[in-house]
């Protein structure tokens, strides 16, 4: 169903800034329309339609109003609000008659009809009904918030939303736990037994008497004898050798979880309201002949 919204502004500059917002925030261009009223025509006749919209798209009268120029802006308003509600389109055709600038935005579903309505009124968009009554009451001023949204265009429909909640599943990491290397240097004692060896020059001295040989005279003169001691020492030093390695690793273990919840959704009770009798019925029941999706 297609859905019509409309707001009054009091300048073109405000009625263009809120089409450029309305751009910005995703509405296609070629569904919303600008229209600076002419001041200079007191029929109203100057009423221009601004950027046009691809031949009737929405398929509503209200588009198909402003798509033609020569229109009035009081058939423009009458055939937007439908002849049961002359004083609305009464109140919209003196306000925009007084001089001020109107964007049209026609919406494809509700939803995109209320997020216009809203972008219209945080922009400037005039409280008509306001207004209205203060020109009647010979007074002016301007006021909030006036973007009018039509539901139906050819009579007055109230919806019901049905919502069903659906269950999201996904997974995340987190860190269960770990394993930290770190090294550090500790000292212990140590022993080692040797055995080392030590010389000594012993000297020994012996009493003779006995008569010198040819030798003994052929020593007999100056001379030197050196005999030298050694001894062994504990020569100590130390060699790095590699004894142990160990490494880190992962391994991966896959589990099945099970998750269990409630999702809630919406069922709408359809009652035929009759003059002597109500009958309930469930729209979720596929026998039920009210059903809209029942297999014929």
């Amino acid at each position: 169903m297609a859905h019509t919204v409309v707001g009054v502004f009091n300048t073109a500059a405000e009625a263009q800034r809120a089409v450029q917002q309305l751009e910005q925030n995703g509405f296609q261009r070629d569904f919303v329309d600008v229209a600076p009223y002419n001041q200079g025509s007191d029929s109203g006749s100057n009423y221009n339609s601004g950027a046009s919209t691809s031949t009737n798209t929405t398929g509503t009268r209200a588009e198909a109003a402003a798509d033609n120029v020569g229109d009035s802006i009081g058939n423009f308003f009458s055939n937007l609000f439908g002849s049961d509600d002359n004083s609305t389109a009464s109140n919209y055709s003196n306000v925009v008659r007084s001089g001020k600038s109107l964007v049209t935005v026609h919406a494809q579903s509700a939803a995109e009809a209320e997020r216009a309505r809203d972008f219209l009124d945080n922009y400037g968009a005039v409280d008509v009904d306001d207004m209205a009554s203060q020109h009647n009451a010979g007074t002016s001023g301007n006021s909030y918030a006036g973007a009018q949204s039509d539901t139906d265009q050819t009579g007055q429909t109230d919806s019901m939303k049905v919502m069903e909640e659906q269950l999201q599943v996904d997974k995340r990491v987190e860190q269960t736990g770990g394993v930290r290397l770190r090294s550090r240097i500790v000292e212990r004692p140590v022993e080692e037994h040797l055995r080392l060896r030590e010389e000594h020059v012993k000297v020994e001295r012996n009493a003779v008497n006995r008569p010198a040989t040819e030798a003994d005279f052929a020593a007999f003169k100056e001379g030197e004898i050196e005999i030298t001691e050694s001894a062994e020492r504990a020569v100590v030093g130390k060699e790095a050798r590699v004894v142990e390695e160990i490494s880190l690793g992962k391994e991966v273990t896959e589990r099945e979880e099970t998750i269990r919840d409630t999702v809630r959704k919406t069922e709408v009770d359809i009652e035929q309201i009759n003059d002597s009798t109500k009958n309930t019925t469930n729209t979720n029941n596929p026998n039920n002949p009210n059903n809209p999706n029942r297999n014929a």
